[in-house]
């Protein structure tokens, strides 16, 4: 910790500074830098970040539990504007029976179908089992007792059938154990060997198709997906939330000449205002302003939220777990992802780095306005949370329009298709 004397002392305090600071251990000193252009005659000031003892002069008279979205510790924080020129469009979704479900094809978003599992040959995940063939057909009924008496019937093999008949030649599937299991040596039956079996049921026909070919294999179709409804009241709150994270791209590009990006994370639909877990943030990309090539909107989101979670008083008091977790393991569990149970808007599809970055946050879903085919982690060039070997699925929509989110035009946020954000 230093206080920093002389010039240092000088600087007021903003939430929205025209000059950040660096400290050097190795000079013992603090380095100041302009975050933009500055026009003669126009005051200095850097940000001490949102947790002050003192009250900030354009914060004076609000209440310790306001949303803090807008304070800034280098992470993009701006205020939302609107553009004098630019016509308002009202929520249409502001008025009206609030409880009444919209119907599907006239939601102001599209939801993305992620693409059936294991139904093409190369994605059938295996496992190597030990199998039998047996030249008897009355050993069967012995060999299927002694499985169960020697304990290898447990669970890893129990989505696949026991015996495969292939015309009058049987066999019995044994284990996956390292070593093969010892047969029972009056039946003189010949040694196991190695085949590759299916590690899951099938869920529909192609794969049932595909496995079975391998092995017999269990078909557990899922019960059709029906897709969560939603409510005039939950749709206004999106509308709202989407709208207000075009706002803060338009005037990050205006106002700062940062690339118009922005990132809303904003409290659950239906949450009390008086928990820690219903605060908002919001966050612009600042990589232009603080010279970071990873301050994409997507990351300074969270990363606010990670600080305010790290300074509150419960820092523990994340999103509520669910019915079944009660144990404190599920609840230190819980704690440790920031975006469990919690809607992430963005005006631009994100990318690999910002998607693998809300699928470790372990977010509910995410929306976007503008896909970006080239760099986008969620459809575009890849979809992260589609991918084999992955923990964690959230779900994807995109707004179907521009005029349908507060009246802005495509081209008040139009970035290079190339950019990753």
């Amino acid at each position: 910790m230093a206080l920093a004397l002389g010039l240092g002392s000088l600087f007021n305090h903003v939430e929205c500074p025209n000059v950040s600071f660096s400290h050097d251990p190795k000079t013992e000193s603090i380095r100041y830098a302009t975050t933009r252009d500055v026009t003669a005659g126009e005051e200095l000031c850097i940000s001490d970040g949102f947790k002050l003892w003192l009250s900030p002069v354009e914060k004076a008279g609000v209440s310790e539990n306001a949303d803090t979205s807008e304070a800034d510790a280098g992470y993009g924080g701006l205020t939302a504007v609107v553009d004098e020129d630019r016509t308002e469009i009202p929520n249409p979704y502001e008025y009206g029976d609030q409880e009444e479900i919209i119907p599907e094809q006239d939601l102001p978003f599209t939801r993305f179908k992620p693409p059936p599992e294991e139904e093409d040959a190369e994605s059938i995940k295996t496992v190597d089992a030990w199998v039998v063939d047996v030249p008897e057909a009355r050993h069967i009924t012995t060999l299927l007792k002694w499985l169960k008496q020697a304990g290898l019937e447990g669970p890893e093999l129990g989505h696949l059938k026991r015996v495969r008949r292939r015309g009058e030649n049987m066999s019995l599937l044994l284990s996956t154990t390292s070593e093969p299991p010892q047969l029972p040596q009056d039946l003189n039956l010949p040694a196991p060997y190695l085949i590759p079996v299916p590690v899951s049921s099938a869920l529909t026909l192609p794969s049932l198709s595909l496995k079975s070919a391998l092995w017999p294999t269990m078909y557990t179709p899922r019960r059709k997906d029906e897709p969560e409804p939603w409510t005039r009241g939950k749709t206004r709150w999106a509308w709202n939330a989407m709208k207000r994270a075009a706002d803060m791209a338009i005037k990050a590009q205006s106002k700062f000449e940062e690339l118009p990006v922005a990132a809303h994370i904003p409290a659950p639909y239906g949450a009390p205002d008086d928990k820690p877990s219903s605060s908002a943030f919001i966050a612009s990309d600042s990589r232009h302003s603080t010279q970071h090539p990873l301050r994409h909107a997507a990351i300074n989101a969270i990363r606010k939220m990670a600080d305010y979670r790290a300074e509150s008083e419960d820092p523990g008091s994340g999103p509520p777990m669910t019915a079944d977790a009660s144990s404190d393991e599920a609840t230190q569990s819980s704690a440790n992802y920031l975006l469990t149970d919690r809607t992430f808007f963005i005006t631009h599809e994100p990318c690999i780095m910002c998607s693998m970055a809300l699928l470790h946050s372990r977010v509910k879903e995410v929306f976007f306005l503008y896909s970006m085919g080239k760099t986008g982690g969620c459809g575009g060039c890849a979809c992260l949370p589609t991918l084999k070997g992955v923990n964690h699925r959230f779900a994807i929509l995109q707004w179907k329009g521009e005029a349908s989110c507060g009246g802005f035009s495509k081209q008040d946020i139009e970035i290079d298709a190339a950019i990753d954000v």
